[in-house]
């Protein structure tokens, strides 16, 4: 599955342009390296997205076409968050 399809199904990022656009911009990192919109992600890869007012960084534990919104947390695991609490 590609990087920003799974950031729109899991509902991480509202819009799939909207990820892409961060793709483009380097603000999404895979494994530690920036990617573009289509790299090709797989179960257990470590996913960093760089926000203006912080980050989060998480595992992805499910690769699924679609989920219902109340099962999209499910396909992620995140490990640490850098921004709002401070």
């Amino acid at each position: 599955m590609r990087i920003d399809k799974f950031l729109k199904v899991s509902r991480v990022l509202k819009r799939r342009t909207l990820a892409q656009e961060a793709c483009e911009k380097g603000k999404v990192c895979v494994n530690g390296k920036a990617v573009k919109s289509g790299h090709k992600i797989k179960v257990g890869d470590e996913v960093e997205i760089n926000y203006t007012y912080g980050s989060v960084k998480f595992i992805i534990k499910e690769l699924k076409e679609t989920v219902k919104k109340d099962e999209a947390a499910s396909l992620y695991e995140i490990i640490r968050t850098v921004g709002d609490e401070e």
